[in-house]
């Protein structure tokens, strides 16, 4: 989390505004896209100058009377709007030593159990364990590996999704939601650096700042060994085990992909542990 966290968070969100959709008569040409601040600072009632003072970080203690009519202005979900007002609480502090994440056994043993795709990530999207079955689904699904790392930066994970592009916004928006306004840890630092740096379509997604919450969502699969299939994706709490969520697909009963389902899990092999990320297969 940078400095200015809310500064920047603005400029974002006030770029990605229609001047038509927020009531105001375009004429001419633009240089730059967007709302322009007056026009922000005066369609929330707030003065021109106390905005540019929020967006330049000279004032982060705004009302949130005034964060409420920004967030009016910008067209912020009540999710968008609750995360802007976290960022005026956001401080600076020094960084920690990341502790090694673990999961309860309770949980893996459910894995072992479940008979559905499953793994378990922490908040920066970190396989932390995974079944057969969620191996099987997706080879990068092994502990140590990074799901939001995969789904840019592996071309063999991108072609399982025929909806990429569309999948990968609700994803940086829902990274984002997941680390909010953590600034301790500096494997977050590190993973949006590379990604930054390596990832054209990360980089203006993650310019954005969209923000979503964590949620069931269908999923469309085209998987090598069994065709294509459409799943459901339950992202679940587990308890308060610092953010960490049980992830399961599965699929409608008597469906197609229910069958195709069945057919992926006759093809796991059952010699041996689930593989992690850098072991020998």
């Amino acid at each position: 989390m940078t400095a200015n966290a809310l500064g920047e968070y603005l400029r974002a969100r006030r770029e990605l505004v229609d001047p038509a959709a927020a009531g105001l008569r375009v004429v001419g040409v633009r240089r730059t896209p967007g709302l322009r601040r007056e026009e922000v600072a005066t369609l929330a009632g707030i003065s021109a100058d106390y905005y540019l003072r929020l967006e330049q970080g000279r004032d982060r203690n705004p009302s949130p009377q005034v964060l409420e009519a920004i967030a009016r202005v910008l067209g912020l979900d009540s999710e968008a709007t609750q995360y802007m007002m976290t960022l005026t609480a956001a401080r600076p502090r020094t960084p920690r030593r990341p502790r090694r994440e673990t999961v309860a056994a309770g949980i893996r043993q459910l894995l072992d159990v479940i008979g559905l795709p499953a793994f378990v990530e922490s908040r920066t999207f970190e396989v932390l364990a995974a079944n057969r079955l969620a191996t099987a689904l997706s080879p990068r699904i092994v502990v140590g590996a990074n799901r939001l790392r995969d789904t840019f930066l592996d071309l063999d994970e991108r072609d399982l999704y025929p909806d990429w592009e569309q999948s990968i916004g609700g994803m940086v928006a829902a990274f984002r939601n997941s680390i909010g306004t953590e600034v301790t840890d500096p494997r977050i630092g590190q993973l949006v650096g590379e990604l930054s740096l390596a990832s054209d379509d990360f980089r203006r997604l993650w310019a954005r700042h969209d923000v979503k919450p964590l949620a069931g969502a269908p999923l469309r699969l085209r998987h090598p060994e069994v065709g294509p299939l459409e799943l459901r994706r339950e992202k679940l709490a587990i308890g308060d085990a610092q953010g960490q969520l049980l992830v399961v697909y599965h699929a409608e009963p008597g469906s197609p992909t229910e069958h195709s389902m069945a057919l992926l899990a006759a093809l796991c092999t059952p010699a041996g542990p689930p593989a992690e990320r850098g072991s020998a297969v």
